[in-house]
């Protein structure tokens, strides 16, 4: 559709059930406004007289599985109502414009993907669209304008979802809407890595383009199982809130590259490439030998790595049997197990500054005596907590948290059931 039978779409509610279906019946109006701002502001940019398309990717929530997908694990996440929205229409060259609200406008020539030309986001643009032609699939050029409300430096995944949007407009421009969401994931990760050089896993890309409560196993990363949840935690009475420390993650490479490669060292004494092919009772039996072959801090990291694949499991039975009590006392236990032995609450190179440390200390306070749960959130460090709160109990614990951290730190999310899509192909 056009620039003008888009706008008149949306403005006449064809738009509505999804807006409904992603970001609440509350939101409608919003998204309306925010939908028609994406499309006019494209039409500024470029020729507006051509087909348009709408996409959507959510941002992520890390239910549990802190740490392990790196190492062949198991993860529990879920795609929520923040999101990038994009409008996109392929403009028959080999040139790639992206310009994005708030940001300069990125170029990408997709017959030149030299990553040493490119930095930050035309980095992961550039890394997506090699990784298309790499894993045998179409890359073209196009233009996009888009927005994002999913924060940065937030443990959401603000990164992981761009990738994915771009994989997801060459997926619906160049492919028929045919290639695979874990596909994209792993082209997305393949940008992180040989692109952006960072040594992620694949649970971000999969949590934000697949939708909905998801359990996934990476035993092989290569054919991760994913498996949807069918939980409504807000049925269920709570709501999942995300707490914004303001930390940020831009000097904590090296604390995010030394949990796999620490995990990985102990794998290694036995033999292994992944501490998925090491039991419990390996790593407790050659505790003495492991401390000096890899230092305190790895033994205590592979203990919680294995532990918390258990936990995992004992979760995704807990929301498929409706067992609430049990879901939140796994969620304790993981931000326990990671506050103390996975140590990814705070960094090293500046103890002062412990945002996450605080935040969980108010949040086990505020919900003291009452049903939820805490843990940090994502890959940690800085940015968020993650708390399970009764929808009755949400007020005075939001009040507690934003007299620390300020006005609209604390935010109550939605899951959503899509996590990557077309957005116009769901119009009613």
């Amino acid at each position: 559709m056009t620039q003008e039978q888009l706008k008149s779409a949306i403005q006449n509610g064809k738009f509505d059930g999804i807006f409904t279906k992603l970001y609440g019946a509350k939101q409608i109006e919003w998204q309306r406004n925010r939908y028609l701002t994406c499309i006019e502001e494209f039409g500024k940019i470029y020729d507006d007289q051509r087909d348009l398309r709408i996409f959507s990717v959510s941002g992520r929530s890390e239910i549990s599985g802190n740490h392990t997908d790196h190492n062949h694990g198991k993860v529990l996440a879920a795609s929520i109502e923040l999101d990038i929205i994009a409008v996109a229409a392929k403009n028959e060259s080999d040139i790639i414009h992206v310009k994005s609200s708030g940001f300069q406008m990125d170029t990408v020539n997709l017959k030149d993907l030299d990553k040493q030309k490119y930095h930050k986001s035309a980095l992961m643009i550039a890394g997506v669209c090699d990784g298309f032609t790499r894993f045998g699939y179409q890359a073209g050029g196009f233009d996009a304008y888009t927005t994002s409300n999913v924060f940065k430096a937030s443990g959401l995944s603000s990164s992981a979802a761009f990738e994915d949007m771009i994989g997801t407009i060459q997926n619906y421009l160049y492919n028929d809407g045919k290639v695979d969401k874990v596909e994209i994931a792993k082209i997305a990760q393949y940008a992180e890595r040989e692109f952006y050089g960072k040594p992620c896993g694949l649970m971000d890309q999969v949590a934000c383009i697949y939708g909905g409560f998801v359990a996934i196993d990476f035993e092989d990363p290569e054919k991760p199982v994913v498996e949807p949840l069918a939980f409504d935690i807000e049925q269920a009475g709570y709501r999942l809130c995300i707490v914004n420390t303001g930390g940020n993650h831009s000097d904590l490479t090296d604390d995010y590259a030394d949990i796999p490669n620490e995990m990985k060292a102990v794998a290694g004494y036995f033999g292994k490439e992944t501490l998925r092919e090491v039991t419990l009772g390996q790593v407790m039996e050659a505790a003495s030998a492991l401390r000096t072959k890899t230092g305190d801090r790895a033994i205590l990291r592979a203990i919680h790595y294995l532990q918390e694949n258990e936990r995992v499991e004992a979760q995704k039975k807990a929301l498929q049997e409706g067992n609430v009590p049990v879901f939140l006392q796994k969620v304790n236990e993981s931000g326990r197990s990671s506050f103390q032995y996975l140590q990814n609450v705070y960094t090293n190179k500046n103890v002062h500054e412990q945002g996450l440390s605080l935040a969980l200390l108010l949040a086990e306070t505020a919900l003291y005596g009452k049903e939820g749960a805490c843990r940090v959130h994502g890959g940690g460090f800085a940015g968020t907590i993650q708390a399970f709160v009764k929808e009755e109990d949400v007020p005075a614990f939001s009040k507690v948290m934003e007299n620390c951290f300020g006005e609209g730190s604390c935010v109550c999310l939605k899951i959503r059931p899509y996590g990557g899509l077309c957005v116009d192909e769901k119009m009613a």
